[in-house]
């Protein structure tokens, strides 16, 4: 199968979403730190609608349990989930700009790691290293739109999972209670969802809009 072009494939998201809205999302810098079941949708997501450069970081490998949530396969177990991922959303658009770090974020490495992004997302499952990042990127970055996530595990109502301003370029993403527990745990449906309202709130700060 041949590649399609960078014309026809810019051509068919400009026919889908407007040319003037396009150039804006191919012009959006977004960083997405965390690469599980939230971050992996979301940069799927993201891809699927061309936005045009995305930065991957995390440190970790994929495993046979993330399969039941994240955006990986059977082939992936064992690499770095930068290098799959990339590989996913090449798949899905090859002229993207994707920057990979494999690395662990700590609040001495964000003001590098973070410096060319416009937009970065929180997609930890760590609470201590959400509150981390949290506090580095308003510390370092008080100009950067941080996109953050708190309660999506389990099955609970859908209709609970929601989006806030929560601070001075600051937004919430999920039901902001549910932790992950036994027989609760993390699973696909509600990940996505709490991932696709990560990403629409994303798409909504590169149009310039805001969330009262």
């Amino acid at each position: 199968m041949s590649i399609i072009s960078q014309e026809a494939l810019s051509a068919a998201l400009c026919q889908r979403h407007s040319p003037e809205v396009q150039q804006q999302l191919s012009r959006g810098r977004v960083a997405i730190a965390g690469l599980g079941g939230l971050g992996s949708h979301v940069a799927i997501f993201l891809a699927r609608i061309g936005v045009g450069h995305l930065h991957l970081i995390d440190f970790d490998r994929v495993e046979l349990t993330n399969l039941n949530r994240q955006q990986y396969f059977l082939e992936h177990i064992g690499m770095y989930k930068t290098e799959a991922l990339r590989a996913e959303i090449l798949r899905i658009h090859p002229y993207l700009q994707i920057r990979t770090d494999c690395v662990r974020v700590t609040a001495e490495n964000v003001p590098t790691l973070f410096a060319e992004d416009d937009i970065i997302c929180e997609a930890f499952d760590d609470p201590q290293a959400k509150a981390m990042l949290f506090q580095t990127v308003r510390e370092c970055f008080p100009e950067k739109k941080l996109v953050c996530a708190s309660g999506l595990a389990g099955y609970r109502s859908s209709n609970l999972i929601h989006t806030k301003k929560v601070g001075q370029n600051t937004y919430l993403c999920g039901d902001e209670t549910t932790e992950a527990g036994y027989g609760n745990g993390l699973m696909a449906p509600r990940a996505a969802l709490c991932a696709a309202h990560e990403a629409n709130m994303i798409t909504r700060l590169l149009l310039g809009e805001e969330e009262v």
